[in-house]
């Protein structure tokens, strides 16, 4: 026992509220030895929760109403304190004067917990001031009492950065008390260790602002838009900042500031303010001085009732729905819980106050944690709850959400719209982060070019280093804070096969923004590149809820029992970095599967083709997914992309690309905190054609094995190898084909073969065709730029290509077929060739002999061999590569294997 409490300390606590249960329950479990609790009176019957915990484990508890009277400690209460005989007082949160005597009276002092980097901002209402000033650093001092206010020497300090929308709730929760929990307990630790220091705060930067009462929280309108925002959110829940409008106080809630263009709206005159504000649909829109805009998500009128802005000229307009049976189950138990709350109200009733019957702030937190444990996980927020504070209107809101019917519409989406293809098609082009579309950090944006004429279709934010930590820690705070991180499975998998349907539906535009971005002919677009995405979110949401761990037998150490058993358990935060070719498609393949596994996710689409990734994150708000769990950052892979690689909050990546992209990233993934990595790389994919082939299926899949999508294909056939008999006729053949290909305009659906995604990739491909040429091959068709605007590429087909030469070894990655030629009958000797190459993602043969179909594909170093078929891929069947095409599964119940990891559980018994 004694070495136990080596260095513990006998503490005397002062305070309240759950911030001062946690130190007391944390320095507890430390070892530390707490003598006595001072806390504040019981209300309205129910215990402080400081105290509630201290009684339960028979630490003496004292209520005490005051500590002085006219400036002298009262005798009583000194008497009191002193008989428990603490080392230190520690006052986690704590609202009383304290006199000087009992501050100084143990051996050690006093510590405070205060919430601001003294000496910033001292007095009661430091943390409003932080973001009322709209300080970028916010956080918390612990420091040793004296006689000033706030003025004692520091013992430590915490600091976070301020986020732009941030208020006094958030940072709290975020920050100030979980981190404010560990401080005390290792500030106590350092004092009880003789290594706590004292230093004085200095006066330069010193400041003190008044405790921020109601009838100073006005807004004074003559402002700009930011300055505003800070106003309103560093009043926010407390006192509320508030203006008039239409002859009564209404009190402010939720501001954001608007960074798009302003949504349409009804006019709102307000007192003072130059420019009416606008009822939106997502909220109310005010005006600063400087032309720009803020919007407030809530508002209050004098008679404590909230409502959303949106709904200020409709208020009071919401029919009351009657209940079902199952509904009815859940406002009994909603009922229960508020009477355990409530415990001085005899009855719960219709017209039963929250506020008004005694609860406190505090008691918010509880229901709202009550009615998530015992109604199937209902998640509400603590404002659902100060918006409907009578028991009938509260239940009303409850069955609203249970239907759905209660979603606010948050999302703001300055679009770009273009009127094309016989529709208009709205584009959002700004990042997605934290479920709201925002610009770059740094206001930083590039072109994005339609490669069917080369001209610019819109500018993109540019993401910073800034916004990608921004996304990331959106990502992370949304699995281990949010509702996703505790929804159930088969919740996840609503949500998912609500996302596909919501695909589905839109399916003509997405193609449409497809063929604009890409190049991709819009009928290929429609069935591949949206259909397969279809395809692969209804796949993985079907997963979501049976993926499972195992039981193991192990050897028993008798006579004890023992059970061993797998958790199968997401990661975390994932990065996934998608390449040009397949811009939705490629997003899908790989979000799906960590979506499905419970992770979160920061997407970064190739630089070239961001488009239908941000219109997905669109669609993804409006299936309901939570703020923070899919995050699009549009921007360039040096910067966005090495980023992500070496971020230390981010556990795993899934990057499709380039091999020497490829090792870079896993190089950095390494260093950074050896994250977790997949990787789909580089191809030159064989095809075999033997000469007891079907040949006209060869030819037809054989030109489909290279110029599907314009050869910008993974597993196109890098290299096709035809047996010599049939090898002149398959040329023949192959070239009478591309002859009746028609090169044009994706969006009209006679197209055959759209531009190259982009300028630089058309250019090297050219570049690909003149050293062929140089280096002896036959060119047969094509190798030159279609002469029209745009960039454009004829099919092109090269014979007589040797071993050594380049065209051999490297992927074009575009419509160039690349003929080789074998000896009749040798198929060990093509099998060498083929397999001379250090890629290995996918190849193909074409025989009628089965026995040496098989015997071919066991011989194969590829992860995947198509047999007398080319290019069929499928949702269910894993797809990845071996060797330097990188490693890892796409697709199928393997790909979930890539975002999850197991845990061994062992229990004795």
């Amino acid at each position: 026992f004694s070495v136990y409490f080596k260095n513990k300390l006998k503490l005397a606590l002062i305070g309240q509220s759950l911030f001062g249960q946690e130190v007391y329950s944390h320095l507890r479990k430390e070892g530390h030895r707490v003598v006595g609790v001072f806390t504040v009176p019981d209300k309205d019957g129910k215990a402080d929760p400081l105290a509630l915990a201290a009684e339960k484990d028979g630490t003496p508890v004292f209520k005490l109403p005051k500590w002085r009277v006219k400036g002298k400690t009262i005798k009583e209460v000194a008497e009191a304190y002193r008989s428990v005989g603490a080392d230190l007082n520690v006052l986690p949160f704590c609202t009383q004067f304290i006199p000087m005597d009992i501050i100084d009276s143990p051996k050690h002092g006093s510590i405070i917990y205060h919430p601001s980097i003294l000496p910033r901002h001292r007095g009661a209402s430091a943390i409003n001031w932080t973001l009322i000033m709209g300080d970028k650093k916010a956080g918390f001092s612990v420091f040793w009492a004296d006689d000033g206010l706030d003025t004692g020497p520091i013992l430590l300090q915490r600091s976070c950065d301020v986020e732009p929308n941030d208020t006094v709730d958030a940072l709290y929760n975020r920050f100030l008390f979980p981190e404010g929990i560990k401080a005390m307990v290792e500030a106590v630790q350092l004092i009880a260790d003789g290594k706590a220091p004292r230093i004085p705060q200095p006066e330069e930067g010193a400041t003190y602002e008044g405790i921020q009462k109601k009838e100073n929280a006005e807004i004074s309108w003559a402002q700009s838009a930011e300055v505003l925002h800070n106003w309103i959110r560093g009043h926010d829940k407390v006192p509320g900042a508030w203006t008039e409008i239409n002859g009564q106080m209404v009190t402010f809630y939720g501001s954001t500031l608007v960074n798009s263009s302003v949504p349409p709206g009804e006019p709102l005159e307000i007192k003072g303010a130059k420019k009416p504000g606008l009822v939106t649909k997502n909220g109310l829109v005010l005006f600063g001085n400087d032309g720009k805009a803020l919007m407030v998500r809530n508002l209050q009128f004098e008679d404590g009732k909230m409502i959303p802005a949106s709904q200020y000229f409709s208020a009071g307009e919401t029919s009351v729905v009657e209940l079902t049976a199952e509904e009815v189950k859940v406002a009994e138990t909603i009922k229960v819980i508020w009477a355990g709350i409530l415990s001085n109200v005899p009855i719960i009733e219709d017209s039963t106050d929250f506020f008004k019957s005694g609860a406190s702030s505090m008691d918010v937190a509880r229901l709202v944690e009550e009615i998530r444990q015992k109604c199937g996980g209902l998640q509400l927020q603590n404002e659902d709850v100060y918006m409907a504070t009578k028991f009938e209107d509260f239940i009303q809101k409850v069955v609203r959400k249970l239907r759905g019917e209660d979603q606010e519409a948050e999302l703001v989406v300055d679009y770009v719209s273009k009127e094309v293809n016989e529709m208009m098609v709205k584009m959002p082009y700004q990042c997605f982060i934290n479920g709201q579309f925002t610009n770059a950090d740094d206001g930083k944006t590039y072109d994005t070019i339609n490669p069917t004429d080369g001209s610019t279709i819109c500018k993109v934010s540019y993401a910073s280093l800034a916004d990608v930590d921004k996304a990331v820690a959106a990502a992370k705070d949304a699995f281990e804070n949010g509702e996703w991180g505790r929804m159930n499975a088969r919740e996840r998998g609503r949500l998912m096969y609500r996302l596909a349907d919501l695909l589905e539906e839109n399916q003509e535009e997405l193609a449409t923004i497809e063929a604009l971005d890409s190049g991709a002919v819009y009928t290929l677009a429609l069935k591949t590149h949206i259909g397969m995405s279809v395809q692969t979110f209804r796949y993985f949401a079907g997963w979501c809820d049976k993926i499972q761990g195992s039981t193991i037998p192990i050897n028993q150490a008798r006579p004890n029992r023992n059970l061993t058993f797998t958790k199968k358990e997401p990661l975390g935060v994932c990065a996934i970095i998608i390449p040009w070719n397949y811009p939705l498609m490629m997003l899908a393949w790989k979000s799906a599967a960590c979506l499905a596994a419970g992770n979160t996710l920061v997407l970064k689409p190739a630089q070239v083709t961001p488009l239908t990734a941000l219109k997905f994150a669109e669609l993804s708000v409006k299936a309901g997914f939570p703020k923070g769990v899919i995050n699009i950052i549009p921007g360039s892979g040096g910067i966005a992309g090495q980023r992500l690689s070496e971020h230390p909050d981010i556990r795993k990546l899934g990057f499709t690309g380039s091999t020497p992209i490829g090792k870079q990233i896993m190089k950095s993934c390494a260093v950074s905190n050896l994250k977790k990595v997949s990787l789909e790389l580089g191809g030159k994919s064989p095809l075999i054609i033997f000469n007891d082939c079907e040949l006209d299926k060869a030819v037809r899949m054989g030109m489909g094995a290279v110029f599907f999508n314009k050869g910008e294909n993974c597993i196109a056939a890098g290299r096709l190898f035809v047996e010599e008999s049939i090898h002149d006729e398959f040329v023949t053949r192959v070239v009478e084909e591309i002859k009746k290909m028609k090169i044009g305009d994706p969006l009209d659906r006679s197209t055959d073969h759209g531009p190259q995604n982009h300028k630089a990739h058309l250019e090297k491909l050219l570049q690909y065709c003149e050293t062929g040429v140089k280096e002896g091959a036959t060119l047969v068709y094509g190798g030159r730029q279609v002469q029209r605007p745009g960039f454009f590429m004829e099919p092109t087909v090269f014979t007589d290509v040797e071993d050594h030469m380049y065209l051999a070894k490297e992927e074009s990655f575009g419509p160039i077929m690349v003929i080789s030629k074998f000896q009749n009958g040798d198929i060990d000797g093509v099998l060498q060739r083929a397999n001379n190459t250090e890629y290995g993602l996918a190849s193909g043969v074409f025989t009628r002999d089965i026995n040496k179909a098989m015997y071919v594909s066991e011989k194969l170093e590829a992860g995947t061999v198509f047999i007398n078929t080319y290019n069929k891929t499928d949702v269910a069947a894993p797809f990845g590569g071996v060797k330097q095409s990188g490693f890892g599964k796409d697709l199928g119940e393997e790909a979930l294997n890539e975002y999850l990891k197991t845990k061994t559980v062992t229990l004795e018994y």
